[in-house]
């Protein structure tokens, strides 16, 4: 049975499992022998309107076409995440995050519009056999067959866009870690290229939901 998107907009108001937004986080990285953190890579994206799409060489594409990631999950369960996160580098004592408390968030129907789509949690060898290969960009590796290596990313409820996603700068928000990561986010927006931080939707600090 379909329904208004209104209709679809108020079931989302009803639940706090679901949201209307899927959110893109990234982490700090270094690119071309310069240091960048997490808040310069969201700037970036933001004054270039693009995310560039991720490779099977980050480990987490399956096929050759490359893929833009969002978690299908509202603000308080992104935030559950990413504290697992910093968890599991603390217990595993890993070298990195797989993502920070910075990113942007859109409007699923836009993102949808767009060619999102979310992704099909299976193990590898039995989607590949499903899909054809230029759909492979979907399939996340989802297994639980051997209690010592469970592989399951399914709380992330993933969407992919294939290749790179180009949007419009007012219909993103930008999430950012705190208040006073909001306010460096304004300062860093005015200095050296054009201030987004008058342009987005909005500015989301997660701190004030998950303390």
């Amino acid at each position: 049975m379909a329904y208004t998107e209104s209709d679809w907009s108020l079931r989302g108001t009803s639940r706090m499992d679901y949201g209307s937004q899927i959110t893109h986080l990234t982490r700090s990285a270094t690119q071309g022998g310069q240091e960048f953190t997490a808040l310069d890579i969201v700037i970036k994206m933001l004054r270039e309107r693009r995310i560039i799409g991720s490779t099977t060489a980050s480990g987490f594409i399956i096929g050759d076409q490359p893929a833009v990631c969002f978690q299908d999950a509202p603000p308080y369960s992104i935030c559950e995440n990413i504290d697992f996160e910093w968890k599991l580098k603390k217990e595993k004592k890993l070298d990195k995050f797989r993502y920070e408390a910075c990113g942007l968030m859109f409007q699923k129907p836009y993102i949808y519009r767009k060619g999102g789509r979310p992704v099909i949690y299976e193990k590898k060898e039995i989607a590949t056999r499903m899909l054809p290969r230029e759909e492979w960009w979907r399939i996340v590796n989802f297994d639980l067959s051997d209690p010592k290596k469970f592989i399951d990313w399914t709380h992330e409820r993933e969407w992919r866009i294939p290749g790179d996603f180009e949007f419009e700068i007012d219909k993103a928000t930008v999430v950012v870690m705190n208040a006073e990561q909001f306010k460096l986010f304004h300062t860093i927006s005015a200095q050296g290229g054009e201030d987004v931080a008058k342009m987005v939707s909005c500015i989301l600090p997660l701190g004030t939901i998950f303390v």
